[in-house]
C-alpha cells in the first residue's frame, strides 16, 4: 500500500507540475494573441512531441519532457543593423545571434509583417512576457490560500507540552539535569503541562511564534505570566535566564546551530493544525516569498555541499536545492506517510506545489536571458533609450536588438543546464529526507 500511495503521490505531482507550466504558457499566449501577435505554436514540454493539434493559427501539444514550455512567437528579435533578417558570418558569436533571428522568422507567412513581437510597443512586450510568471504567482497565492484557509497549516500553540526542569543548553535538553543546574524560570513560576498562556509581560498572545520573540528579548528580567488553567485565568511571575539555544531565522523559524540568549522560559509549545484567516494567510505568504528570494539569491554558495553531496555521498540539508524529481519524491514521502492525516497530506501537496509556482515566479523574472525576465529587461531599456531620445530631441535609436544578447543567452542557459543537471543526480542517488 505504501509504494501505491508513493506512486500516487509522484503522480499527482507531476500533473500539477504539468497544469503550472501549461498556465505558465497560457499567460504569453493569451496577451500575445490580445496584442495580435501571431503565435504558430503552444507546447509543454521539451522534446518529442508526444500528441498535438491544430487550431486556427495555432499549434498546442505535449512534448515528452517535463522540465518546461515554451510558446513561439513570430518575431522575436528585430532585423539585423542591415535591415536584413539574417546575414551569415564566420563569428561562432555571431552566428549565435544570426541563429536566433533566423529562428524567430523560420515560420514567417505574407501579413505577418504587422503582427511581430518586435514591433509592439515595449509595454506590450513587457505585459506579454510577464505574463506568464505572473500566472504562476496567482496560482501560487490561490493554493496557498487553500492550504492555509481550507485545510489549515501545522504550528506551534502557545499551550504547553512540556516544562524543561532546568537551565540546560538545548544540546543537553534530553539529559538529566546536572547538580548544580539552575531550575528552569517556567518550573520555578508552576507553570504546567497544559496552560495556555494568554499574557506574557503585559503583551496579549495570539501565537507561540510571538510568545518566542518576546520571551527572548525579555533579558533576564522578572515577568508577569497570565495563563488558562482549567477555563480560569491564572498569573504567575517568572524570572527569565539566560541559556544556549537553537538559532531562529528573522521570521521566527529554526535554522540549523545555536545561539546564547538572555531570554529563556523553558516550556515546549504544543503543535496543532489552525486554520489561517486571509490576513494572516498573506503575512504568511509574503514570508515565503521573502525566503524564496534569500534561497535564490543564496543558490550559488549551496552549489559546493551539493557537489559534495554527489561526490562524497554527504547528506543533504534540509534547505538543499531540488529539482522535479526531488521534488516529485517528496510527494510521494508525503502521500505515503500515514503517521500524518489524509487531509494533512492533501495540504502539503497543495503547499508544495504552491511552492513551486512561486518558484517559478522568482525564477523567471530575473533579468537574464534566455528567462523571461531577460526580455522584460531588454523591453524596459528599450523604452528608456525612445524616451531619453525624445527628451533630448535626438534621433529614435530603434528597437533595442536582444538578439545582440544571445551569447550571454547561451552562457546562462549552459549554466543552468549544468545545475540542473546536478540536482538531478543528486535528487536521484541522494535525496533529501523529509520526517
Amino acid at each position: 500500500m505504501t509504494a501505491v500511495m508513493t506512486v500516487l503521490g509522484i503522480v499527482v505531482f507531476f500533473v500539477g507540475l504539468l497544469f503550472s507550466i501549461a498556465w505558465h504558457e497560457l499567460g504569453h499566449l493569451s496577451t500575445a494573441k490580445l496584442f495580435k501577435i501571431r503565435v504558430p505554436q503552444y507546447m509543454v514540454g521539451f522534446g518529442p512531441t508526444i500528441w498535438s493539434r491544430k487550431k486556427g493559427e495555432t499549434e498546442y501539444g505535449v512534448k515528452a519532457i517535463p522540465l518546461g514550455g515554451y510558446i513561439r512567437m513570430i518575431g522575436m528579435f528585430p532585423p539585423g543593423e542591415d535591415g536584413r533578417i539574417t546575414k551569415r558570418s564566420s563569428s561562432p558569436w555571431r552566428s549565435m545571434i544570426e541563429d536566433a533571428r533566423e529562428a524567430s522568422y523560420e515560420e514567417l507567412q505574407p501579413g505577418d509583417e504587422d503582427r511581430l513581437f518586435y514591433t509592439r510597443k515595449p509595454w506590450k512586450r513587457v505585459i506579454v512576457m510577464f505574463a506568464g510568471p505572473f500566472m504562476n504567482l496567482i496560482l501560487a497565492f490561490a493554493l496557498f490560500l487553500v492550504a492555509m484557509m481550507g485545510f489549515g497549516t501545522p504550528m506551534s500553540l502557545p499551550t504547553v507540552d512540556s516544562v524543561s526542569p532546568c537551565v540546560v543548553p538545548v544540546s543537553q535538553a534530553k539529559e538529566a539535569c546536572p547538580k548544580d543546574a539552575l531550575p528552569s524560570p517556567a518550573g520555578a513560576a508552576g507553570i504546567q503541562q497544559g496552560d495556555t498562556i494568554v499574557s506574557f509581560d503585559g503583551h496579549r498572545i495570539s501565537n507561540y511564534k510571538q510568545l518566542s520573540a518576546d520571551i527572548r528579548q525579555s533579558a533576564e528580567k522578572t515577568v508577569p505570566v497570565v495563563v488558562k488553567r482549567g477555563g480560569q485565568q491564572v498569573t504567575l511571575t517568572a524570572t527569565i535566564q539566560k541559556n544556549t539555544l537553537a538559532k531562529l531565522d528573522k521570521n521566527g523559524d529554526p535554522i540549523p546551530g545555536t545561539e546564547t540568549v538572555t531570554g529563556f522560559l523553558g516550556i515546549t509549545p504544543t503543535s496543532g493544525v489552525v486554520r489561517l484567516s486571509f490576513g494572516a494567510s498573506v503575512d504568511r505568504m509574503s514570508e515565503m516569498a521573502d525566503t524564496g528570494v534569500h534561497s535564490l539569491l543564496a543558490l550559488p554558495g549551496k552549489i559546493p555541499a551539493l557537489w559534495d553531496s554527489v561526490v562524497k555521498g554527504t547528506p543533504r540539508q534540509a534547505d538543499s536545492p531540488v529539482g522535479m524529481v526531488g521534488a516529485a519524491r517528496v510527494g510521494g514521502q508525503v502521500f505515503s506517510n500515514n503517521h500524518v492525516p489524509a487531509t494533512q497530506r492533501v495540504a502539503i501537496m497543495i503547499s508544495l506545489l504552491a511552492g513551486i509556482n512561486l518558484s517559478l515566479f522568482l525564477f523567471n523574472m530575473l533579468p537574464l536571458l534566455p528567462l523571461d525576465g531577460g526580455h522584460v529587461a531588454g523591453a524596459l531599456w528599450e523604452s528608456i533609450r525612445r524616451h531619453a531620445a525624445r527628451l533630448f530631441k535626438r534621433p529614435d535609436p530603434g528597437p533595442f536588438d536582444v538578439a545582440k544578447l544571445m551569447p550571454v543567452a547561451y552562457v546562462v542557459a549552459s549554466i543552468f543546464i549544468g545545475f540542473t543537471l546536478l540536482v538531478l543526480i543528486a535528487d536521484v542517488i541522494n535525496p533529501v529526507k523529509i520526517s
